[in-house]
């Protein structure tokens, strides 16, 4: 399981260093895709791989389904952390989630997100005021 918030630097060719909580769990490799609200998502290959099942049975016939199916897949990109535990974001997905110097790399479960630092603050500043006013059960059974 990911959990936590790092502050890791992207350099000049487009690396990270991952977090080292979270090599273990890539060392048969890591997928980076486009996320969901301008970040990006990083899957363990076998984490990767239950989603990627989960879409095969998505309907054709459906327009919605092939367009999520089509940015998802489309921008995916494999990568092997090195002995520094470093990965190389494409170009295509840092300009995706407008990553330039400073991120923000955290653990969200199954999936590691990686944010622009700043993007991230300020979702986080909005979503900590929503989080911590709320009064309806969201997750079924969680508090």
């Amino acid at each position: 399981m990911f959990l936590g918030t790092y502050e890791p630097k992207l350099d000049q060719k487009g690396r990270v260093i991952l977090p080292a909580k979270f090599r273990e769990q890539l060392t048969e490799g890591v997928v980076i895709t486009r996320g969901q609200d301008r970040c990006l998502y990083a899957f363990p290959v076998a984490e990767f791989q239950e989603m990627f099942d989960q879409l095969r049975k998505a309907p054709l016939s459906s327009k919605q389904a092939r367009d999520y199916v089509r940015v998802m897949l489309s921008g995916a990109s494999d990568e092997t952390p090195d002995k520094q535990g470093r990965i190389t974001i494409p170009a295509n997905l840092r300009s995706y989630a407008g990553l330039d110097r400073d991120l923000a790399v955290i653990g969200a479960g199954t999936r590691i997100e990686i944010w622009d630092a700043d993007q991230w603050t300020s979702y986080l500043d909005r979503q900590e005021e929503v989080f911590s006013s709320t009064a309806d059960e969201i997750i079924p059974g969680m508090f």
